[in-house]
């Protein structure tokens, strides 16, 4: 997996994933909503991100975000035709 960001691709470490996905299984468990975790992980990883790259560079990747999940880069078990 890779995202965009300063126009370079990086790519994402399945040990970093798989620690998310980790901590996302735990605050489920603890009883908190997806949409909820969803929406605290959205706010640390931008966080983190403007603190790294500014407000710009982050700005222009939310708005490529778009772009991908209208591809189907984010979907899982996607059928196609």
């Amino acid at each position: 997996m890779t995202f965009r960001i300063h126009g370079e691709e990086t790519h994402l470490s399945m040990e970093a994933l798989s620690f998310i996905i980790e901590a996302w299984e735990e605050a489920i468990c603890a009883g908190h909503e997806p949409d909820t975790v969803a929406g605290a992980s959205i706010f640390a990883a931008l966080t983190d991100l403007v603190s790294t790259y500014g407000e710009q560079e982050v700005s222009k990747m939310a708005r490529d975000l778009a772009d991908r999940i209208d591809e189907g880069a984010f979907t899982l078990n996607r059928v196609t035709q």
